[in-house]
């Protein structure tokens, strides 16, 4: 499974090539409540197909109305980008179903230039972090590399959004907790990879759209190359696997690094790392073990679910107060 702002641009780029025209829509303000947050797109053929989403379906249709020809509209107009907004009254919010006081902000660009829109695809397709910035009366758009993800930026005249390669996961151990893992993290737009060298464990896999690798876990943590958009999670409960990859992985700048075990084997685990493996205390903090956010989970599903949850709000930047984390709720809850 890819990003959905790739497939959004891809599908953008593609249909303008076979001849189609389109909109790419994009929320670039939300006030209170919104379905959807700011950089979230769609884009819009004029037949009404649409891939991508700004909000949770009514807005989607007022634009396939207001836009196409489906239901005898007046179809896409050739002019320079307009902003809209929607739940601006409370009547507006009830009609587009629009959370109580919520109101948001689209960019729609008509006909946005082929030749950036393929550019932009082709450099995020290579992996690379992508800086895209509009004119808003206009409709021209400058592409420029990216050393850091920026949150999307808009003055009323320009928009800059930026793009970058998909966020990753590297899974350490095969087994039901590892493909609940992989499945959620799938549906939250990850690339996964699992790493598992032990065929007995590999064998029994079920979960399509990973990437497996049988190397030892230090030697695929190294591979995998960690980015800033990368987490590790180590799920094997063998030492020997799970230690190996973790000491390559907590120096490496993943956004996340975690482990499965009781507190006591976290602590051990600790421990262990620094009388045996020079680490400092510091580098050992970075490690999230317990992994997960603490609710009461006791079944392979329901851990993924408190798993999943810590990483996306790491990586949301909606870091968890410590008595929420398994590693201090379980002693507080004793």
């Amino acid at each position: 499974m890819e990003s959905v702002d790739v497939r959004v641009l891809r599908a953008a780029r593609d249909w303008h090539a076979a001849g189609h025209r389109l909109m790419l829509a994009t929320v670039v303000k939300t006030w209170g409540s919104s379905p959807r947050p700011p950089g979230s797109m769609m884009a819009l053929r004029e037949d009404g197909r649409c891939i991508g989403s700004v909000s949770g379906g009514c807005i989607e249709d007022d634009l396939i109305h207001g836009y196409t020809t489906v239901y005898d509209g007046p179809g896409m107009p050739r002019s320079a980008p307009r902003l809209v907004r929607y739940g601006v009254t409370a009547d507006e919010a009830h009609r587009f179903g629009l959370p109580c006081g919520g109101t948001l902000e689209l960019l729609l660009e008509f006909e946005p230039d082929p030749a950036a829109l393929d550019e932009l695809v082709r450099r995020l397709e290579a992996g690379q972090l992508v800086c895209r910035t509009v004119n808003c009366r206009s409709g021209a758009a400058i592409l420029k590399p990216a050393s850091a993800p920026e949150p999307l930026h808009f003055d009323g005249d320009t928009l800059s959004s930026t793009f970058g390669p998909q966020y990753r996961m590297l899974l350490i151990g095969a087994g039901a907790l590892a493909e609940y893992v992989a499945t959620m993290a799938l549906f939250n737009d990850f690339a996964v990879t699992l790493c598992d060298p032990r065929a007995e464990h590999r064998d029994s896999w079920a979960v399509a759209g990973v990437f497996i690798t049988t190397e030892m876990p230090d030697d695929a943590v190294r591979i995998f190359a960690p980015d800033a958009r990368s987490c590790i999670v180590a799920l094997s409960h063998d030492p020997k696997l799970d230690d190996m990859a973790l000491l390559e992985a907590l120096h490496s700048p993943a956004f996340y690094v975690g482990a499965i075990g009781s507190r006591r084997n976290a602590n051990s685990r600790m421990q262990r790392f620094i009388e045996h493996f020079d680490e400092m205390e510091a580098s050992v903090r970075r490690l999230h073990s317990p992994v997960g956010l603490y609710i009461g989970s006791k079944t392979p599903a329901e851990i993924a679910v408190s798993v999943m949850a810590e990483i996306i709000a790491v990586k949301n930047g909606a870091v968890p107060a410590r008595r929420l984390c398994v590693e201090y709720a379980s002693v507080e809850s004793t």
